[in-house]
């Protein structure tokens, strides 16, 4: 896992210093190539009844978005990225594993952990107030997030011991949401609304399918 994240940040590091030449030389017809930073508070919405979220619970994702422009001003744009996602979640959702089965218990104790890595692809309409010679300028971002699973990891406590369940097979590993970022300079809000759930509709507790999707929110940092 180390050596393909060291794949994934040196190829979006080499994308982005070519970016930045086709940029200069573009002269007034000027994009906004960027590296994103994404640190979020994470949660857990339509969770089963009765199942417990900690506050505890946290995002980063790091990336490249290629700026398209739509008009030669810049201020519209629409942006194609790739990066990756690192979240973690504690939660009173025990997921436990036997002979390849699967079953879910609601805990008392909020000590159930789930941390899991993506590849993303933020997709995104961008209206700015910048030109080719501000760097500080309004901006909102507003579009969809596609992720792909690379692995997850559910663990839970047996008597003070932490017992993983790595890659569930019945976690969705193609997932999408909705995404906004807002703001001035370096400091953007951001929010994301999981529309996939995180389970296949074969994860069941109490005769039903667990409905449970991701919300995010935080700060976004784009370096120009």
């Amino acid at each position: 896992m180390n050596r393909f994240l060291y794949i994934i940040i040196s190829l979006l590091f080499a994308v982005a210093v070519n970016a930045q030449k086709d940029s200069l030389q573009l002269r007034d017809k000027y994009l906004e190539d960027q590296l994103y930073l994404d640190i979020s508070y994470n949660g857990l919405r339509k969770q089963p009844s009765n199942v417990r979220s900690s506050s505890f619970s946290y995002g980063i994702s790091i990336g490249y978005i290629r700026d398209i422009p739509l008009t030669r001003s810049g201020k519209f744009a629409f942006g194609l990225g790739l990066g990756y996602g690192y979240d973690s979640f504690t939660h009173g959702l025990k997921v436990t594993e036997n002979a390849s089965e699967y079953t879910y218990e609601i805990t008392s104790s909020v000590d159930n952990k789930l941390r899991i890595h993506n590849l993303e692809m933020p997709i995104q309409f961008r209206i700015r107030t910048s030109d080719s010679n501000t760097y500080s300028f309004w901006r909102v971002y507003s579009g969809v997030k596609l992720s792909y699973n690379l692995t997850n990891r559910f663990t839970y406590q047996d008597n003070d011991v932490a017992i993983p369940v790595t890659d569930v097979n019945v976690y969705n590993k193609f997932q999408a949401g909705l995404t906004l970022s807002a703001g001035y300079g370096t400091f953007n809000f951001y929010l994301y609304y999981g529309l996939t759930p995180i389970f296949k509709s074969s994860a069941i507790l109490n005769q039903s399918s667990i409905d449970t999707k991701i919300f995010k929110l935080g700060l976004s940092f784009y370096i120009l």
